[in-house]
């Protein structure tokens, strides 16, 4: 258990490092109104969260320690929402497009009450 969560503290943190600095390269050459930087690394998160889970289910290794730094680790410091999409497709491809549907129209709208609420409070 320890070992697992040092893998994915290790990976989070290369995430966590790779988001800031995928901030600063955009923010030098885009300065518009349009969030690209958060667009960039959400797609890009959810790139490698598909190359990852793909190379590890291909090779059987979904249970091994490079997916908890890889999948958990590394992309979900990277962003969230690669995990957010990830999970949608599984539920995608396990013909649960009602609870996918749901489950983006839920956690979409949630975030924005929640992300509101806590503007709300802290004011």
């Amino acid at each position: 258990m320890v070992k697992t969560l040092l893998y994915i503290a290790i990976g989070g943190a290369l995430g966590s490092v790779l988001r800031y600095l995928t901030t600063l390269l955009v923010s030098k050459y885009w300065s518009h109104q349009f969030p690209m930087a958060t667009f960039i690394a959400n797609f890009l998160g959810c790139f490698l969260i598909g190359l990852f889970v793909g190379y590890l289910t291909k090779n059987q290794l979904n249970e091994s320690q490079l997916k908890w730094f890889l999948v958990t680790g590394f992309c979900g410091g990277y962003t969230t929402f690669s995990t957010f999409s990830m999970e949608n497709m599984t539920l995608f491809q396990g013909n649960n497009t009602l609870l996918a549907m749901g489950y983006i129209a839920l956690s979409v709208l949630m975030g924005l009450f929640a992300v509101g609420l806590g503007l709300f409070i802290s004011k």
